[in-house]
C-alpha cells in the first residue's frame, strides 16, 4: 500500500511539474470577431460557452446592453456561471490622436468610466489604444501621443489599482512597434499598466510578431491572436488577414513563446477576415519618415518572415469593398466571420492551448 501510495505520489508530482512547464493557455475570442451580428455581451458568453471557450474580450461598452449596475452585474454573474474568464475593451484613449473622439469628454473621466465597467462585470483588464498609423507623423513624431497616452494612464491610476484591473496598452493597426508600446507601459508603471498584445497589428510596423511576443510578453495581460498572408510586393510586401493556420505566421511558435513569457494572458482570439491585402511599403524611403528610430535586426527577422510567405489562394468576401450592400452580400459576411471564427478556435483547440 506505502509502494502505491508513493508511485501515486511521484506520478502527481511529475504531472504538476510537467504542467508547470508546459501550461495550458486559457482560450477565448475578442467580440470584434463577429462584428456584424451585432450581439450583445450575454450572448457572447453563450457562444464562447458553446464553442468550448474558457475566456473571452469584450472588445467595446457598446457590447453591454447597459452600463447600469443591474445589466453589468448580470454580465459578471453569466460569466462566473459558465467559467468564463472576462476581459473588458474601450477605444482610443489619447486626445491628440486622429481616433479619439472629442464626444468622450474629458479622456481621464473617459477611461476612468471603462474600468469601472470593467470592475462591474469582473474583467481582470481593460484593452485600449493610442490610435494608428496616421498618429506617426505628427510634426513631433509618436513621442507626442505617448507622452499624452502616458498622462492619461496616470490620471486613471488610483481608479485602476483601487479596482484591480489592469489598463491593456494594445499595440494597435500601425501605431507603435513593440519596444515603444513598452516604454508607455513601464513610463505609465507596470503595476496598474499591461499589454494586449496583438499578432496581426505588427505587420503594418514591418516587425515579426515573434519580435512583438519577445518584447512585449513580460508585460503582457491579454491578446489579440490571429493569422496573417504575408507575401513579398515590389514596393516591399502585402500582406492581410485571415483564420488561424490560413496565413503565413508560425502560431505554433507564437503559443510557445506566450506560455514561456506571459502564461497568465489569455488566448483571445481577433479573428478579421473580410479585408483585402494591405501594402508595407517598406522598400520606399517614405515608409522609414514614420519609423525614424526602427531597429535594423528587427526589421531583418520581419523581412525573412515576408520571403517564406506567400498569398491567402483561397476565397474571401471582402467587408469593406465598394458598391451598395445587398442583403445577401451582408449575409455572406456575417456567414464568413461565424465560421473563421470557429475555424480559427478549432485550430487553437488543436495546436496552441
Amino acid at each position: 500500500m506505502l509502494r502505491r501510495e508513493f508511485i501515486l505520489s511521484s506520478l502527481l508530482t511529475t504531472a504538476t511539474a510537467l504542467r508547470a512547464q508546459n501550461p495550458t493557455l486559457r482560450l477565448g475570442y475578442d467580440t470584434y470577431s463577429l462584428r456584424a451580428w451585432g450581439m450583445k455581451a450575454l450572448e457572447h458568453l453563450d457562444f464562447a460557452a458553446k464553442h468550448g471557450c474558457n475566456a473571452i474580450q469584450i472588445s467595446s461598452l457598446n457590447d453591454f446592453e447597459s452600463l447600469e449596475p443591474a445589466s453589468l452585474a448580470q454580465v459578471k454573474a453569466r460569466g462566473a456561471e459558465l467559467n468564463i474568464a472576462i476581459d473588458a475593451g474601450t477605444g482610443c484613449i489619447c486626445p491628440s490622436a486622429k481616433a479619439w473622439n472629442a464626444r468622450n469628454g474629458d479622456p481621464v473621466e473617459n477611461l476612468t468610466k471603462a474600468l469601472k465597467a470593467a470592475h462591474a462585470v469582473g474583467a481582470r483588464s481593460l484593452r485600449c489604444y493610442l490610435g494608428d498609423s496616421v498618429d506617426r507623423l505628427h510634426p513631433n513624431g509618436i513621442e507626442f501621443h505617448m507622452e499624452n497616452t502616458i498622462k492619461v494612464f496616470k490620471g486613471a491610476r488610483s481608479v485602476a489599482l483601487d479596482t484591480g484591473v489592469k489598463i491593456a496598452l494594445e499595440n494597435h493597426s500601425g501605431d507603435m512597434q513593440a519596444w515603444e508600446c513598452r516604454t508607455i507601459i513601464e513610463e505609465s508603471g507596470k503595476d496598474y499598466v499591461a499589454a494586449c498584445l496583438d499578432t496581426g497589428n505588427p505587420i503594418w510596423c514591418a516587425e515579426h510578431p515573434e519580435v512583438t511576443l519577445e518584447v512585449l510578453g513580460p508585460v503582457t495581460v491579454t491578446t489579440h491572436v490571429r493569422d496573417t498572408a504575408i507575401f513579398e510586393h515590389p514596393r516591399g510586401c502585402a500582406a492581410h488577414w485571415t483564420a488561424l493556420g490560413a496565413g503565413s505566421i508560425n502560431l505554433q511558435r507564437l503559443s510557445q513563446l506566450q506560455k514561456q513569457l506571459c502564461p497568465g494572458a489569455s488566448l483571445q482570439l481577433e479573428i478579421i477576415t473580410g479585408r483585402p491585402p494591405r501594402i508595407v511599403p517598406y522598400l520606399e524611403d517614405s515608409f522609414w519618415k514614420a519609423f525614424p528610430k526602427a531597429r535594423a535586426s528587427e526589421l531583418a527577422r520581419f523581412v525573412a518572415l515576408v520571403k517564406k510567405g506567400s498569398p491567402l489562394m483561397g476565397p474571401m468576401v471582402i467587408e469593406d469593398a465598394a458598391g451598395p450592400r445587398v442583403p445577401e452580400y451582408t449575409a455572406a459576411l456575417k456567414r464568413q466571420q461565424w465560421l473563421d471564427l470557429e475555424a480559427s478556435l478549432e485550430y487553437a483547440k488543436k495546436n496552441m492551448i
